[in-house]
C-alpha cells in the first residue's frame, strides 16, 4: 500500500553539506520529495551549535521498519555517530514522523512520533508542507496546531538545493 512518509531532517555539524546530502539520498531512494523551507533553531536538550531543520514528504510502499532502516542507513552514510548521548551534536538526523495514517508501535518505532506536535522545529516545517494533514487520532490540522503553538525561535535561513531556494518559500517545493 502506498503511503506518505513525513520526515524531519536536522543537522548541526557541517549543516549545509549534510542536509544537502541527506536530501539527495532521499530523492534517490524515494524518487520524489515535497520539501519545506529550512529553519535554524537552538539545540534542544544539550548545549550545542544551532541546528538547521526542515521537513520532507515522500510516497512509499515501504513499511515502518523498512523506512526506519533506510533512514538509519542514510544517517550512517553521513557520519552519524550512534555512540554519542541521545541529545548531542548530529551530522544528520532524519526522523520518521508519520507514515500515512498509521498509529502505534511498529518494532519499537512509535508513530506518530511525539516530537511531531511538541517541538517547533518539527511542527513548523511540517505544517508548512502539509497544513491540512491531521495527526492520527487528532481533530486538528497541522496548521491549527502550529497556529496554537507558543511563539518559537524558528528562523528561516537561506539554503539552496538543486538550484532551488529553500529559504522561506510559501508552501512546499516538489522535487524532481
Amino acid at each position: 500500500m502506498r503511503r506518505t512518509a513525513w520526515l524531519s531532517l536536522g543537522s548541526n555539524m557541517q549543516r549545509e553539506a549534510n542536509l544537502t546530502g541527506g536530501l539527495d539520498a532521499l530523492l534517490t531512494h524515494f524518487g520524489n520529495l515535497v520539501v519545506s523551507s529550512v529553519y535554524e533553531s537552538a539545540a534542544v536538550g544539550f548545549v550545542g551549535h544551532p541546528f538547521l531543520n526542515l521537513a520532507a514528504g515522500a510516497e512509499t510502499e515501504l513499511d515502518v521498519p523498512e523506512v526506519a532502516a533506510l533512514l538509519r542507513e542514510i544517517e550512517n552514510e553521513h557520519g552519524r555517530d550512534r555512540s554519542q548521548p541521545r541529545f548531542s551534536d548530529r551530522t544528520l538526523d532524519i526522523d520518521l514522523l508519520l507514515l500515512g495514517d498509521l498509529s502505534g508501535d511498529f518494532d519499537g518505532i512509535r508513530l506518530p512520533r511525539l516530537e511531531t506536535t511538541v517541538q517547533a522545529f518539527v511542527l513548523g516545517p511540517l505544517a508548512e508542507i502539509a497544513p491540512e494533514l491531521k495527526i492520527p487520532q487528532s481533530q486538528q490540522t497541522l496548521a491549527e496546531l502550529w497556529a496554537a503553538a507558543p511563539t518559537s525561535a524558528l528562523q528561516a535561513v537561506p539554503f539552496h538545493w538543486r538550484d532551488h531556494d529553500l529559504s522561506a518559500h510559501p508552501g512546499a517545493l516538489q522535487f524532481p
